[in-house]
């Protein structure tokens, strides 16, 4: 990638700073001494010479001239962040803060597109940063959702002077993040309707709504109508305001195109410490995205004596970790976390260079939910999982023992686009009881009997389930639930971790549709729960062929969704014999090897 040079920079950071000068000096007159100091609107030119705008705010005068800095970029308005508790008490310990909007948003010049320009834009707010009269040229960066994802673009590109991120709840791969398991995500329609069109359409000049309020209200009719309508290319609401989600439906998710966006394979690149952050009813990205990141973070520093990387992974939902519920379930006193305090010693440590003790933190805490306690680990799998299978059996069963005999053996349901498995609770996020599922005639249920000992089950879910379909694709939902004796049967984690589209399930090449008669393996990808099924539980699965409003649903004809609105019904049959032993594979962390925190 071809960058400014650093005399470039260099010459940028003066002129912005002459712009703070004459822009701010009145403001500073007033004052106090013992207050922060804020400079609005400053200008930060990128490389291609689009101007960004940030506000800049600076600890008290008495705190000294250069301070360590944190930069915080966000499509949803800077000004909303001001009062933010991480700035505050970042202002508070002596750094230097920069809140800028993203290219397109607010008061930054240029076009929005989501996520496209993060990296480069990134680097240059960065080094621009360091280059400032008033930093020392050690930068760390945090925040949440599009906030964390624009840390991992621009951290692969190596700006110089990143000492430290923490990216919290957010992806390692488009391939899991504008879709999962292969079927298209459609919470981007409510994410840009809500929270990006507003913005877009008063720097378009674009009929419709402008603010949240008036969006929200108009989204009330459309919720019910543009998740359902076919094919998903039919979004004439959206076509002006934003044609780059047009784009993305052209691209499968096996598509080089998406490369621009990849973080796996490229964490050679950070040098910087990375705090990864995620819940378990985070966004189906999230548990995933940074297991997966702190995991490649860890293989390429491999050998250090601290890799600065860590990991904590709460029972949370998205952007819900100062609270002890989600959904329905509460977890105790000990689920929400300080996220400010989490945030401001992993940067003392690494930002700062103050020895606070952070490096000899665990390295991995994870939430079970259930125990409602944390373990902790110097990486994931922790200490002592061991991999336990329990297999799809006749009847409805989940056994211990893998299928034996040469008899075949299979279950069978019919998925319907037309008439799609429909959430009971709607879009909302967390833990729910669905045990209404069961009684469905297009699913399969299959469980333990009453748990005789405890399952203590943390990271991974391995799901290996044989199908085969009369049709040349179809979609598997495989639902994971902890069933409570005469009780909830609560999801674990969010939709999208327990999808898999059968044409989709290689993770590189063409599409694979399915042949007559032909049996395949389905591997969902992206699974990854903390829970404790106490004894006289149950663990059930419900298999079904689709799961809607929240991803797309297949139309079984062979044909894209993005392009075709025709469906056609399918018979898609199970099998669980022998030589098709059909199972899940549960990481169950023994009693003995878990080290229990508070």
């Amino acid at each position: 990638m071809t960058i400014r040079s650093r005399r470039g920079l260099r010459a940028l950071a003066g002129a912005a700073a002459a712009a703070i000068a004459a822009a701010t000096a009145p403001a500073q007159d007033l004052t106090p001494a013992d207050q922060p100091v804020p400079h609005y609107d400053v200008p930060v030119e990128m490389r291609d010479g689009v101007v960004l705008r940030a506000d800049v705010w600076l600890p008290p005068p008495a705190r000294g001239s250069r301070f360590p800095t944190l930069v915080y970029r966000t499509p949803y308005d800077r000004k909303r962040s001001e009062e933010d508790a991480v700035v505050k008490a970042a202002l508070a310990r002596g750094y230097a803060v920069v809140l800028q909007d993203v290219r397109g948003r607010y008061g930054s010049e240029g076009n929005f597109v989501p996520y496209r320009r993060e990296g480069e834009d990134g680097y240059d707010t960065i080094e621009w940063a360091a280059a400032q009269p008033w930093s020392n040229g050690s930068i760390g960066t945090w925040g949440l959702s599009y906030p964390g994802a624009v840390q991992w673009l621009a951290a692969v590109e190596a700006p110089p002077h990143l000492k430290a991120m923490v990216p919290a709840m957010t992806f390692s791969s488009p391939r899991n993040f504008f879709y999962a398991g292969g079927v298209w995500d459609l919470s981007w329609l409510s994410w840009i309707w809500n929270n990006i069109a507003p913005d877009s359409r008063a720097h378009l000049n674009l009929s419709g709504p402008r603010n949240g309020r008036e969006a929200r209200n108009a989204w009330q009719q459309l919720r019910a109508v543009l998740p359902y309508r076919l094919p998903l290319s039919d979004v004439p609401e959206l076509a002006e305001v934003a044609p780059y989600y047009l784009d993305w439906l052209k691209h499968r998710p096996t598509d080089d195109w998406w490369d621009w966006a990849e973080l796996r394979g490229r964490y050679g690149a950070v040098k910087a410490a990375v705090l990864n952050f995620s819940g378990w009813h985070d966004e189906a990205y999230g548990p995933e995205g940074a297991m997966t990141n702190f995991l490649g973070l860890m293989a390429s520093r491999k050998g250090e004596a601290d890799p600065r990387a860590r990991l904590i992974l709460g029972p949370w939902t998205h952007g819900g970790e100062d609270s002890e519920r989600s959904g329905d379930r509460s977890f105790g006193p000990t689920a929400p976390i300080d996220y400010t305090e989490m945030v401001l010693r992993f940067m003392d440590r690494y930002v700062r260079g103050v020895a606070n003790g952070a490096e000899r933190d665990p390295r991995v805490r994870a939430f079970v939910m259930g125990e409602n306690a944390w373990r902790d680990g110097d990486t994931i799998p922790l200490p002592g999982t061991k991999s336990v299978s329990l297999y799809l059996a006749p009847g409805g069963r989940l056994a211990a023992k893998a299928p034996g005999g040469n008899a075949d053996s299979s279950s069978e349901f019919v998925s319907d686009p037309a008439i799609p498995v429909v959430d009971p609770y709607g879009a909302t996020e967390g833990a729910r009881d669905y045990r209404v599922l069961t009684g469905r005639k297009d699913a399969l249920v299959f469980e333990t009997e009453p748990l005789e000992a405890p399952l203590r089950v943390v990271g991974a879910v391995g799901t290996e389930i044989y199908l085969s379909a009369d049709a040349p694709d179809a979609d598997l939902w495989v639902k994971l639930q902890d069933v409570t004796p005469g009780g909830p049967a609560w999801n674990l984690s969010s939709p999208g971790t327990d999808v898999l589209r059968a044409s989709e399930r290689e993770d590189s090449g063409p599409a694979r549709p399915l042949k007559p008669g032909e049996i395949v393996p389905m591997r969902l990808p992206n699974l990854r729960t903390g829970n404790y099924f106490g004894k006289g539980h149950r663990v059930r699965i419900i298999l079904m062929g689709s799961f809607m409003p929240h991803f797309s649903r297949n139309l079984q004809t062979g044909e894209s969704e993005t392009e075709s609105k025709v469906t056609r019904k399918a018979t898609i049959r199970i099998h669980h014999d022998a030589a098709h032993p059909s199972r899940i594979v549960l990481p169950v962390v023994a009693d003995e090897a878990a080290s229990r925190k508070p």
